[in-house]
Parts: structure tokens; sequence; C-alpha cells
């Protein structure tokens, strides 16, 4: 009927804005599927697969604690020689934010620490290294749109690997959702290294959906990125489609 259609179309442009919101109060599992080529010196391909699963959990009447894991799950070829590959898991990283039930004209926020753990199958893949430090996020809904960004540093503090880690990460993004669960993003991703001071980022420009397959909701979508910066490992452009399992309350 006209009135469940006109209930999808409001739920899909709900479940929409949510995603837009890092911090918002759905559980969802990103699969994040990057393809990048003409990885470092010896122009190398890299299929990194980020399992990012986010669950919010209500700590009292004004508190949220949002949990958001990445799982990286890797396989690259060209990238540290010439006809040598590595594939397997990278190195985990499990963020927390505190943040507000209430939001004021919009603004959401939210603050916590971020964890690196050293769980990289293949020395090639990972830091050797337990890492650190603060994490916030900081973002505006106004309409349809979503803009905003978010931070973090990690520091390493115990591991074997040869390199300290001293990493700053800034994410700005915005997205449009349409009434219909259309999203259109730009966002871009940049990581400071400081003790070699090593900069690399790219720009993506994202479309997603809002859909269902039988009775679970996803998102699916994705875009092409474009790479900046000295870092000597940077592809020269890559590819990202995203799947996100929804699980609405």
């Amino acid at each position: 009927s006209a009135q469940n259609q006109n209930q999808d179309a409001l739920s899909a442009e709900e479940l929409a804005k949510q995603l837009a919101n890092p911090v918002s109060s759905l559980i969802s599992v990103p699969l994040q599927n990057n393809f990048d080529f003409g990885v470092g010196p010896f122009e190398g391909f890299r299929y990194n697969l980020n399992i990012q699963p986010v669950i919010p959990v209500s700590l009292n009447e004004n508190w949220n604690m949002i949990s958001r894991t990445i799982i990286p799950v890797i396989s690259q070829s060209d990238v540290t020689a010439v006809s040598k590959s590595e594939t397997g898991l990278g190195d985990i990283t499990q963020s927390l934010y505190f943040s507000p039930k209430e939001s004021k004209n919009g603004l959401v926020w939210g603050v916590g620490p971020i964890l690196l753990f050293p769980t990289a199958t293949d020395d090639a893949l990972g830091a050797q290294k337990w890492g650190a430090g603060p994490n916030a996020i900081v973002l505006k809904i106004k309409g349809q749109w979503t803009y905003g960004g978010l931070v973090n540093h990690t520091w390493s503090y115990a591991g074997s690997g040869p390199n300290d880690i001293s990493a700053t990460f800034i994410q700005p993004f915005m997205t449009y959702a349409s009434k219909t669960g259309d999203s259109y993003t730009l966002a871009s991703e940049n990581t400071q290294v400081w003790d070699n001071s090593i900069f690399g980022g790219f720009i993506g420009v994202y479309y997603s959906k809002v859909t269902a397959l039988g009775n679970q909701r996803l998102q699916i979508g994705g875009g092409p990125k474009i790479y900046y910066g000295n870092n000597p490992f940077n592809p020269k452009w890559g590819l990202r489609a995203n799947i996100v399992l929804l699980f609405p309350n």
C-alpha cells in the first residue's frame, strides 16, 4: 500500500541519516571493501576488507557508549617486494565513544579512547605494537545534511615492532541523505605520522542506498578514492565498496 511504501521510504531516510552519524544508537556491521592500485614503489595491489561492528550501549538516561571495532583482513601483492604477496589479519583497532543522548541544535559529539592491538598475522600487515590514545567526534545534523569530523591520536606503549607509533588521524566528512534513503558522501581520511613526518591521505566520493535483502535491511554503496601526501606507500588510486548490515531497534 502507499502508506506502507511511505513508511518504508521514511525509515530508509531515517536509517540513512543514522548511518551518516557514527555515534547514533543504531547497531550496524559495515563490511568496507577497499581496492587500492599502484601501491608503493613497486606499484602493487592491496585489497583490504574492514569488518567494523558498531554497537551502541545505553549507560543511563543521559549517556550512550558506542563501541566501534575495525578488524582488517588484507591481501596484497607487489607491495613489500616484487612478486611477493601477503594475506592475513591486520592490527585491530577499538574505539569507544561516550556520547550524550540529547543533542542540542543538531550538534552531536562523543569522546573516549582508541586502542590498537598487534593482531597482524604477518609482520608486513601490522606494526607489532600496542597503542592507545584519545578519540573524539563532533558532527552537526541539519535537515538532510550531516557534517563533522573524527580525530584521534595513537601512541605505542609496548610491543616488538621496530618503530614507535605517534600518529594523528583526521577524518572530516559530509553526507546528504535524501528522502528515499540515498546518500551522497564526501569524506577524507588523513594520517600524520610524527616520528618521520610522513603524511598520507585520500578523499573519497561515495554514493549509497538503504535497501533490503529479504528481511535484512542493509546499505550498499561505494565510490572512488584519490590519494595525496608524501607517504611512499600511498596507492595511486582506489575504490571502496561498502555493504552495511543494519539492525534497527
